[in-house]
Parts: structure tokens; C-alpha cells; sequence
């Protein structure tokens, strides 16, 4: 996943809170800045997700992992992708980059692709 995107799948924080313990769950991106986008902060925390303590993450990080799923939000991220040993299942849905909107913009898109990504995870996962 993407830095800004990953941040707002983030499983510490999106899906840990809506299915609490029926995942393990790691994030990286493929462009990590070490830092989680303070505009992914604000969209998370006005659903009353907190991942304001969370850095980004590179991918290369847990290469040698085993995953159930992989998932990657960006068409960047699924090209750079490495391969994970295992039964991994490859999901990919490419949304919106936020921290690429002008600057202006940023609040609404990040609220837009929060929502855009909290969808598909409750669909891909069955979740409500």
C-alpha cells in the first residue's frame, strides 16, 4: 500500500476497530515517508479512529513474511509488490492518492477515499 493511502486502511486503525481481533495486521507502503499524512489523520480521527502515534512503513520490511492476503491500494504499490511466500491471496483495488490533490482539496478526498476504502474492506471482509 501506498504511505497516505495505507494509512487510512490501516489496519491499527480502520480495520482493527471495525473487526477488532479477526485479523493480524500489518501495513507498509511502497513509498513510505515515515511519517503518516497529517490529512489521513484528521479523516481517520473524525470517525473517531486514532493514528496519529502510527509512522509508515516500507513493504520491503516484511518481505519473508507469510500472508494470508495482500492487499495494495495504489497501481504503484501492485507493481512493486514483492512476492510473499505462502498462500497469499493478491487483492488490488487502486483508489485516489489524497496527498496528491491540490492542497486545498486534501480534506474532502481524504474523507472521500477514507470512505471509498472503509467500503471495500467491509465488502471484501464481510464486515458491518
Amino acid at each position: 500500500m501506498h504511505g497516505q493511502l495505507s494509512a487510512l486502511a490501516d489496519g491499527r486503525g480502520w480495520l482493527r476497530a471495525r473487526a477488532g481481533d479477526r485479523f493480524e495486521v500489518c501495513s507498509a507502503g511502497s513509498q513510505p515517508a515515515g511519517q503518516v499524512h497529517p490529512g489521513a489523520v484528521q479523516a481517520m480521527a473524525e470517525i473517531s479512529i486514532d493514528i496519529s502515534g502510527h509512522a509508515s512503513k516500507s513493504m520491503t520490511a516484511f518481505v519473508g513474511e507469510s500472508f494470508d492476503y495482500v492487499l495494495t491500494v495504489c497501481d504503484q504499490a501492485a507493481e512493486a509488490c514483492p512476492v510473499f511466500p505462502g498462500p497469499a491471496k493478491r487483492v488490488h483495488r487502486g483508489f485516489t492518492d489524497p496527498a496528491k490533490a491540490p492542497p486545498d482539496a486534501q480534506p474532502a478526498v481524504f474523507r472521500r477515499v477514507r470512505d471509498e476504502i472503509a467500503a471495500w474492506l467491509g465488502e471484501l471482509f464481510d464486515l458491518a
